[in-house]
């Protein structure tokens, strides 16, 4: 591709490169650059790309993308920056395969990887659409099940998904849009057709400077939409309403809005209700439990109404509709008690999972979590508070502690325990921390191990160690056979 065909959308600032040059690929690792590749200099956190430009050239870059002139004889482009230029000259690369597809977009802290499930199930029963998805747990074409790394992945691998997907006949796109893609201009350039704002709780503030800033950046998404869905129980709806310039349906199960939930039946095995819109209603039954799948189910109804399905083909795929790995995921055990496996790993979440259980258990509720590592501090007494007074039992221990002292963030959790001092136990190591809860186990109890989900790792020191916790599980029931 020549490099002007590249550079379409962008504002160029200074340009020493041959417009007709031919570009061969895109890259911003300068280890990975190649022959006749376009070097893009990213400034980011712990390093600056500029500094690599030599050796990218070394390995072969016939041009650079720069926010500075190189300091070396190298054709450039000089731009004001280079990550939203990453994200422009990406989707050119690919053809922009994302405007040649339905872009769907859920931003909020909880919710959004169940929610992107639903949809997906929703628009391959209600279109029989082929959908590819992008998110925390998995990306997927169809289904075709790849590996993921980021909630979002960087502009240059997100396009050349796009494009995967479309060049495999996907018609619609749903995908978890987090806040750092937005603000970091992983998602720039792209329009997307429907967005869903689902809520806003504490996480980040290692990355955001306060709550209000990261509601800017969530808001962010609802500036490139041409639809919109909100939530308008949440405290910063009203933020993702003042950004959006578009037509919005709000949702809701307390206050006005267009689509409501009436009539709610919390049930140990899902919830229903009353989807009422305006002058029509009709009966959901969601086999996913909790108070948080209401408002998952009113965000997904949202987006099927705006993309053109009816509210009964939206009760209709609900109601067909599985469960999420690492969701309130239950495990087999070895007796009358419940393991839960959740990814609750906030304090919002870790109380909406312990509210859940509290609503179906016979016995004891057991939570079992921890806070990570290199992350924001200040949740973690409150995840301690939480864990401890909405448990009857809980146990402290270690999630991905990274380059921390797992010791030093179970200290700073425990400064937010009130109870009493039989009602919690730390354990560092997390295994142990299992093995404890299920032989300490009493009958009727549910024992939610929160933090992990989906994740079959344990991060530590920059290496993901493997440790899924379905097979933590079966290990120590296998353990306890043999006693």
């Amino acid at each position: 591709m020549k490099l002007k065909e590249l550079l379409i959308g962008l504002d160029v600032i200074e340009l020493s490169a041959d417009e007709e040059m031919e570009i061969s690929g895109i890259c911003y690792d300068s280890r990975q650059a190649a022959p006749g590749q376009l070097f893009t200099a990213v400034t980011g956190f712990a390093s600056d790309g500029h500094k690599f430009i030599p050796m990218a050239v070394s390995k072969g870059a016939s041009a650079v993308l720069c926010e500075r002139k190189p300091e070396i004889n190298v054709p450039y482009i000089l731009v004001a920056n280079t990550r939203y230029a990453l994200a422009i000259v990406s989707g050119n690369f690919y053809g922009n395969p994302a405007g040649k597809m339905k872009m769907i977009g859920i931003t909020g802290t909880n919710g959004k990887t169940t929610s992107t499930y639903l949809i997906k199930h929703m628009l391959e029963e209600g279109f029989g659409a082929k959908v590819g998805l992008i998110g925390t747990n998995a990306n997927m074409i169809g289904d075709k099940e790849l590996h993921t790394e980021r909630t979002t992945p960087e502009s240059l691998e997100l396009h050349k998904l796009f494009a995967e997907m479309y060049d495999a006949g996907c018609t619609h796109v749903v995908m978890e849009v987090s806040s750092h893609a937005l603000v970091l201009d992983r998602v720039a350039g792209i329009k997307f057709d429907v967005a869903s704002f689902s809520n806003l709780t504490q996480d980040h503030l290692d990355f955001h400077k306060d709550m209000d800033d990261y509601a800017s950046a969530k808001a962010m998404l609802f500036e490139r939409c041409v639809s919109a869905s909100v939530n308008t129980d949440d405290p910063y709806s009203g933020v993702m309403l003042s950004a959006a310039k578009c037509p919005i349906l709000t949702y809701s199960i307390e206050k006005a809005s267009d689509l409501r939930a009436e009539d709610i039946v919390l049930k140990p095995n899902g919830v229903c209700f009353r989807a009422c819109m305006r002058d029509e209603e009709c009966s959901i039954n969601l086999g996913i439990p909790g108070r948080f799948s209401v408002y998952n189910a009113l965000c997904v109804i949202c987006c099927g109404l705006q993309l053109g399905l009816s509210l009964k083909q939206c009760a209709d795929a609900l109601g067909s509709a599985n469960g999420v790995k690492g969701r309130v995921e239950t495990v087999p055990t070895d007796g009358d008690y419940t393991v839960i496996i959740d990814y609750s790993h906030t304090p919002d979440s870790l109380e909406n999972v312990l509210k859940t259980v509290r609503e179906a258990t016979k016995g004891r509720v057991v939570a079992l979590f921890g806070c990570g590592g290199d992350r924001d501090r200040a949740k973690r007494p409150i995840m301690g508070r939480i864990g401890t007074e909405l448990s009857d039992f809980a146990i402290i221990t270690s999630d991905n502690p990274r380059t921390e002292d797992p010791d030093e963030i179970i200290e700073e959790i425990l400064t937010g325990v009130s109870v009493p001092e039989d009602r919690y136990v730390a354990v560092t190591d997390r295994i142990e921390a299992i093995r404890y809860a299920i032989n300490n186990h009493m009958p009727g109890d549910i024992i939610v191990l929160a933090g992990k989900g989906h994740e079959t790792y344990q991060e530590i020191n920059h290496h993901k160690i493997h440790m899924d916790e379905r097979e933590i599980v079966a290990d120590i029931l296998k353990e306890r056979e043999r006693k």
